[in-house]
């Protein structure tokens, strides 16, 4: 072996490397795969081959020349410099873990930060070899004769049916101590498993309350069961009082954060471990908490006991941080041994979407469907500008498989369905349906039109969570009755707005709207008088919405 040679890591840091003299012959570099990460390559010093044209968005890279060893090797030597994306030989040296891997942008990769890790590596180039690099990990093993290795596919997308974004807070005071602080870990980690971690799935991380909150790790830093695991095998004990309604304030402002990974329309969630009893004031917490969307999930161990109690500034702690006290959101475990009969219970409610009481809003818990009326009289530019007025309301609304829907029937004397509540999941789809509506021209039949979307379009919905609404827009009067539909539709939970424009009878639009009628009927001359009504019928949706939700 060759002379000591040392070079600078970062400031105040240098790393002793032991390097082959030059003309030494060593073995053939290992092909690995874009996502093999420094832990899986066991040795203190490897030549690698990556591959070429590795997706860069795909590489997972946490820390700036030492790289955290649940990084991936090739995505590391892209941000390093050392290889570009069409692959090359990279040298692999294992180092020690550390604490703090800092965040940067380098050749197209945005590396993250992690708080600790137990282990690290870094990259320089690596000498050429005759392997070829491909997408496929080498097996040292001979394959039998004649038959092809075959690459198993991996599981990414996660549990689809289960969509939330959710943050465990642990308990890391000295309440709990260190033992029980292990097996605490060792059970968030099995709910992290059974709950299907995957892209599209369920996202989580983790933040320890102690004397002060540390978020451990964010939603955005792993989505993989197996890197999960890892990270919370790796968070140490921190110790102090417990701090519990500090850490639950702390993570309702800062970890749920679009740059932290949070996604838009799923729901926000807080599992909060407390071995015992805060030593701090939680309701305020809860409140703060409920402000930003967050369900709040308390799940209590080791109840105090009587002699206790004095010690305990507020009995009623869970009633008051949790998102609604209705028993849903609390869960008790005698002690942290023989845990495993609590996990599926306890998942099976954080993948209940539909019982996420404190992350529904107007804008994400409403069915709204338009009924537009496409008669003669209306012509095609105008319709245009009808098409225009839908378009504005549905764009506000956050639309998706679990969050608003959307629909739209156009109706002269016939009726026509353009699309349905389930027909699309996206408000960039949405917002092309009806831009691409044709216009029907013929006569006006509204009643028979408000009786459809009764039975054809909400019918199906009828065991959905969301409140519906109904915006009817016409510029006539109905040739049928419209007060008869129009109860139907109203003892059937349905929120009408009704928008009238030119020659449209007020008397029919305050027979279609709800009560108040005067805050649910609009009327304008122009077809260009509709733009100002937009927002006063997102702000009656909204308003509807809370009034239904009072507890």
């Amino acid at each position: 072996r060759g002379e000591p040679s040392r070079f600078p890591l970062s400031a105040g840091v240098w790393l002793l490397l032991l390097l082959e003299p030059v003309g030494s012959q060593g073995a053939v570099p290992i092909a690995i795969t874009c996502s093999t990460r420094g832990l899986d390559i066991r040795k203190e010093k490897v030549d690698v081959l990556c591959p070429g044209g590795c997706p860069l968005e795909e590489f997972s890279v946490f820390g700036n020349i030492v790289y955290a060893s649940v990084s991936s090797i090739c995505g590391a030597a892209v941000h390093r410099g050392v290889i570009s994306n069409s692959g090359g030989p990279v040298r692999v040296y294992s180092l020690p873990g550390r604490e703090n891997y800092s965040s940067v942008d380098a050749n197209g990769i945005q590396s993250q930060t992690l708080s600790r890790w137990s282990a690290s590596f870094t990259v320089t180039k690596g000498k050429s070899g005759t392997q070829e690099a491909t997408g496929l990990a080498v097996s040292t093993a001979r394959p039998p004769t004649g038959k092809r290795l075959k690459k198993t596919p991996e599981k990414k997308t996660g549990n689809k049916d289960c969509k939330a974004d959710i943050a465990f807070l642990i308990d890391g005071s000295f309440n709990i101590g260190q033992r029980r602080f292990n097996l605490q870990k060792n059970f968030v980690g099995k709910v992290a498993l059974m709950l299907g971690i995957g892209t599209e799935g369920p996202h989580v991380g983790l933040v320890q309350a102690s004397e002060h909150p540390k978020i451990e790790f964010y939603l955005k830093n792993f989505t993989s069961a197996k890197d999960v695991l890892f990270a919370i095998k790796e968070v140490g004990f921190r110790g102090g009082n417990s701090n519990t309604g500090k850490a639950l304030k702390h993570t309702a402002q800062k970890f749920f954060t679009s740059d932290a990974g949070v996604r838009k329309g799923i729901p926000k969630v807080v599992v909060v471990f407390i071995d015992g009893w805060p030593s701090d004031d939680i309701e305020e917490a809860g409140i703060v908490a409920r402000e930003f969307g967050v369900n709040v999930f308390i799940v209590s161990v080791a109840k105090p006991i009587p002699e206790e109690l004095g010690m305990v500034q507020d009995v009623a702690f869970v009633d008051k941080a949790v998102c609604r006290n209705n028993g849903f959101f609390s869960y008790h475990m005698p002690n942290w041994f023989g845990t495993t009969k609590y996990v599926k219970p306890l998942v099976q409610k954080l993948c209940s979407h539909e019982q996420m009481m404190c992350s529904k809003t107007c804008y994400n818990s409403v069915n709204i469907a338009f009924l537009i009326d496409g008669s003669s009289s209306v012509g095609d530019s105008n319709f245009r500008l009808m098409l225009e007025f839908v378009s504005n309301i549905a764009q506000t609304f956050e639309i998706s498989d679990i969050g608003a829907k959307i629909a739209a029937v156009q109706f002269t004397y016939d009726q026509r369905i353009e699309f349905g509540f389930t027909d699309y999941n996206t408000k960039e789809n949405v917002l092309a349906v009806i831009r691409n509506i044709r216009y029907m021209s013929g006569g006006t039949a509204t009643g028979e039109a408000i009786s459809l979307t009764v039975r054809n379009v909400f019918g199906p919905m009828r065991d959905s969570p969301n409140k519906n609404f109904l915006v009817i827009v016409t510029d006539g009067q109905s040739y049928d009755d419209v007060r008869g539909p129009a109860a139907a539709a109203h003892d059937a939970g349905i929120t009408i707005f009704s928008v009238g424009v030119a020659w449209a009878p007020l008397d029919d639009l305050k027979d279609m709207a709800s009560k108040p009628k005067e805050s649910h009927a609009f009327f304008t001359r122009e077809f260009t008088g509709l733009e100002p009504i937009v927002s006063d019928v997102i702000r009656g949706i909204c308003r509807d919405f809370l009034e239904s939700q009072q507890w």
